[in-house]
């Protein structure tokens, strides 16, 4: 483990337990990605830690040194690590010191955490194994619960009268429980996963979905699937239904991302990186493998390869030939912008 004060990472946050006392999730209301040393040595001081790689369940008396010192620091962090401290759950820190696989719940939660608050960018954290370490929770109007003890809180909250709403069964939450970034609207808030990156400026309707690890890096509209891992840039547009393809879904290690200001019409798919100002008409589905009639302005053919060979080339426009069955590719010759009105989210 490194001993060193320069952590990469740090969260102060609300830990659910399970009956066992096992962190099932962690809200983190303010994570930071490079504290920096004097930060990071001044936590560890108040607490008597050392700045290494942990978990560390606060008592009552570590969380009052912790508010102490910040209190001369970050006083926005302290009021709101006193505010935790008041609600009777279990606080915890965890500190990641170099990013490497994550090993426990609470340091996949800061992770998450980072990516949803737009501190780091999709694909820039070190997320393997994420998936196999989070369990799978039921969650409620009443917050995350174990499943094995989901039946015995359900039959208590009858008894007393009220209901328990299941929400959701996922190894996720979704990202509006823990954070809602600035200048976005999402239609359907259990359609976008915390570890979502929104880029301002993004509208997810209805049908839209975003996956963890995945998102827009600016203004984008999103009605259909951006799958885990996918990243999409500036200005683009993803149809009704559509989708692309994940990493996590038989996309194999190969990122697939959409560029800027590219339209992926209602019903299409993508499976290879597409490059800025590119077209993808509706119904039309093209994979990495897929092969493509690549044709000149004249709409003459040139020659036939597989998309892959296209990945990241701006200006093209790929479309199925409704005779043939053929899927073309040309130079996209026509220009695509997003509705300003529908992207303002004041």
């Amino acid at each position: 483990m490194s001993s060193t004060a320069n952590l990469h990472s740090l969260g102060i946050g609300l830990a659910s337990t399970n009956s066992a006392g096992e962190v099932i999730e962690v809200f983190y209301p303010r994570p930071l990605l490079a504290p920096g040393t004097n930060l990071s040595a001044g936590i560890c001081s108040a607490l008597s830690c050392p700045p290494t790689d942990q978990v560390l369940k606060l008592s009552a008396a570590q969380c009052q040194n912790l508010i102490g010192y910040l209190d001369t620091v970050l006083p926005e962090h302290s009021a709101e690590i006193s505010a935790m401290n008041q609600s009777g759950k279990q606080l915890i820190l965890t500190m990641i010191a170099e990013d490497k696989a994550p090993g426990t719940v609470a340091e996949v939660y800061l992770k998450l955490h980072l990516l949803s608050h737009r501190l780091s960018k999709p694909q820039t954290l070190n997320l393997q194994g994420a998936f196999a370490i989070l369990p799978t929770l039921a969650w409620t109007n009443e917050g995350a619960i174990a499943m094995q003890e989901l039946s015995a809180r359900q039959l208590a909250a009858r008894a007393a009268g009220r209901t328990l709403q299941v929400n959701s069964v996922d190894k996720f939450p979704r990202m509006s429980d823990y954070v809602i970034p600035a200048g976005v609207r999402i239609a359907d808030t259990a359609r976008v996963r915390l570890g979502a990156y929104i880029g301002e400026g993004t509208t997810v309707m209805h049908e839209g979905f975003v996956n963890f690890n995945a998102g827009t890096l600016g203004t984008a509209m999103i009605e259909g699937r951006i799958s885990a891992g996918v990243i999409v840039g500036d200005g683009s547009d993803l149809g009704g239904g559509c989708s692309t393809m994940g990493t996590l879904s038989g996309g194999g290690t190969e990122i697939i991302s959409v560029g800027e200001n590219c339209l992926i019409g209602a019903n299409a798919g993508l499976g290879f990186p597409l490059g800025d100002r590119c077209i993808i008409e509706a119904g039309l589905y093209v994979t990495a493998g897929t092969k493509v009639l690549l044709l000149d302005r004249d709409d003459k053919p040139i020659s036939i390869l597989k998309a892959r060979a296209l990945a990241g080339k701006p200006d093209l426009l790929f479309r199925r030939n409704s005779q043939t069955g053929a899927v073309e590719c040309k130079t996209n010759q026509t220009s695509m912008a997003l509705n300003t009105e529908l992207h303002n989210n004041n």
